[in-house]
């Protein structure tokens, strides 16, 4: 089978291909180079931030994160229980660990159920903006005031949300808003843990010694032909948000009506389009077959191996984890093809 329609697709052009060709004719091909530092300051710009530490991935930008608030053994981290698996495994790569809450009607960390979880232990807050729907921040940070918690925003899946967490992180990989094919960026406010960060991507060098290395660091760099790539994808920004508003119009439109199909609650931003789904896994090896890319929910962190002896209450999150696949969404998507895909969908359950 020739897949027709992917789940997604990155949006490569001229400005890239400009960006890319002049790093690689200054033969600027590592970290060393001008276009990281302007990928940096545009990224952080646009979100409001004053700092932005480029990465390797958006897995070491929450790994990144955590060391810079010093999050280590004997430490407990809040997190969402409905997520992708990387929020959970940057704090067990510390060994901190992870407590798990369930998620809201938007599939954000419940805020309501953050408070009974909180310990002596407990360090800080992850908050993922899950598919581009920001979570509860304002009650989020409200928390946090009260027990004296740090906040981290998980922002691999809502790029321009502003930052209003400690650190926000973000995932610059082929299929996100913003890509550099693998890569990932923390943004921040504070000038301190801006500092720390850059100082422990990059192995953590002494100003006195090429080599001589004070703390426990990680290279996590980002290369500079990345970042060219970022920072033309970051120029393109707007473009990208605004055919993404329509690509979600297209299918809120095309798909309104449909027997076995729940349309979800808007998004502050548009990354994937997803749906809830009667009898879903037959209806993603459906699609498949007519040459339809899908993917199906994540699986809560509870279900996930290294994570099963750990206790939550995550009703919601399975619920949705068992019902819920995203639509093929991306800015090269046409409403013919989005017109198809809902056709698709009316054929499986039989309607016309």
């Amino acid at each position: 089978m020739i897949l027709k329609i992917p789940v997604a697709e990155p949006d490569i052009g001229e400005l890239e291909e400009k960006y890319v060709l002049d790093a690689l004719a200054k033969n600027e091909i590592s970290s060393a180079g001008s276009y990281v530092k302007q990928f940096e300051d545009l990224f952080a710009n646009k979100h409001e931030a004053k700092y932005g530490v480029a990465c390797s991935s958006g897995t070491t930008a929450l790994t990144l994160a955590l060391t810079s608030l010093k999050i280590g053994e004997g430490d407990e981290v809040i997190v969402p229980d409905f997520t992708m698996i990387a929020t959970a495994w940057a704090v067990s790569y510390l060994g901190a660990k992870p407590v798990f809450v369930d998620c809201d009607k938007k599939y954000c960390i419940d805020v309501d159920k953050i408070e009974e979880v909180i310990t002596p232990k407990t360090k800080a807050i992850i908050a993922t903006h899950i598919y581009g729907r920001r979570a509860n921040m304002e009650r989020i940070l409200e928390i946090a005031r009260d027990y004296n918690l740090w906040v981290i925003e998980d922002s691999c899946e809502a790029v321009s949300v502003p930052v209003s967490g400690d650190i926000a992180c973000f995932s610059l990989y082929a299929n996100k808003i913003v890509t550099a094919g693998e890569g990932g960026i923390c943004i921040t406010n504070n000038q301190k843990l801006d500092w720390q960060m850059r100082h422990l991507r990059g192995m953590a060098f002494s100003e006195n010694h090429s080599f001589y290395h004070p703390k426990l660091a990680y290279n996590f760099r980002m290369t500079n032909l990345q970042a060219a790539v970022a920072l033309a994808q970051t120029e393109r920004l707007e473009q990208f948000l605004a055919q993404r508003r329509q690509i979600e119009m297209w299918y809120d439109e095309h798909l309104k009506g449909i027997q076995g199909i729940t349309i979800l609650p808007k998004r502050d931003v548009l990354w994937m389009y997803d749906i809830l789904a009667e009898r879903r896994d037959q209806l993603h090896e459906y699609l498949l077959k007519e040459g339809i890319e899908t993917r199906v929910f994540f699986k809560p962190m509870r279900h996930q191996p290294m994570y099963r002896n750990l206790q939550a209450d995550n009703f919601r999150a399975e619920q949705i984890a068992e019902a819920g696949m995203y639509l093929p969404t991306f800015t090269q998507i046409t409403e013919e093809k989005i017109k198809f895909i809902c056709r698709k969908i009316k054929d499986y359950y039989g309607q016309e």
